[in-house]
């Protein structure tokens, strides 16, 4: 039996839609500028012809579930949502064809990239890493997830997000610039993709701010629906 000098971290898992059993979470690629829309408006538009996906990663710390309330985070003033659907993977894969991407996917469900903007956007535009913008506790929200069943691969859908009830973010899947195989295939490349792997694969225009008290309710046809609150800072 191994002995560590302390206790490791517990393994963060989510629920599955239809089972007792739970998906364990290992890494979190999330894929950045992946609807023309918001691209455009960050002053950063995206060429498919010239230019692949780029990637930052979340640790599987800052898993938090759907229904929670959580703090407003330290060290910013511009709290931002940013609505996605996630594709959870169930299998090995490595230099994987974009036709065989299918049989990486275990199922989908809702998520949320919860942004430090003013620190998210300081990073990038000094070239420096995105990591206290992006990777921080409680800043991967994510829903059941539904197993891939007859879904297949997505690539329709509504995808929408409400903020105290009013909708700031309304779009659909097909609006992507990289599908979920081509996203899925690219990665394969640099890494070799294993079960527990999930995939955040950008999100929409409307991205906003968000204050102390609001709540988060977000919807993607038929993967599920997400919620979150957001309470006082610690």
């Amino acid at each position: 039996m191994t002995r560590y000098v302390f206790e490791p971290a517990a393994v963060r898992s989510l629920p599955i839609i239809g089972s007792d059993a739970r998906f364990p979470v290992g890494r979190i690629f999330c894929v950045g500028r992946n609807y023309h829309a918001l691209a455009i408006a960050l002053n950063s538009p995206v060429d498919k012809a010239t230019m692949r996906p780029f990637y930052f990663i979340k640790d599987a710390s800052t898993v938090v579930e759907s229904g929670a309330t959580v703090g407003y985070p330290p060290g910013t003033k511009d709290y931002h949502y940013e609505m996605e659907l996630v594709v959870a993977i169930g299998g090995h894969g490595f230099r994987v064809e974009e036709a065989d991407a299918e049989q990486l996917i275990y199922g989908y469900c809702a998520g949320l990239d919860m942004t430090r903007r003013d620190l998210h956007l300081i990073a990038r535009d000094s070239g420096r890493p995105w990591e206290l913008g992006k990777n921080f506790e409680n800043s991967a929200v994510f829903a059941p997830i539904v197993p891939r069943g007859d879904l297949g691969v997505l690539k329709s859908g509504a995808i929408e997000l409400q903020v105290n009830g009013i909708t700031r973010q309304s779009s659909r899947l097909d609006k992507m610039i990289w599908e979920v195989p081509e996203l899925i295939a690219d990665l394969s490349r640099f890494y070799h993709l294993r079960p527990g792997d999930l995939i955040m694969t950008g999100t929409p225009e409307g991205i906003g701010s968000l204050k102390v008290g609001d709540r988060i309710t977000g919807h993607i046809e038929r993967v599920g629906e997400i919620n979150l609150g957001i309470g006082p800072p610690e």
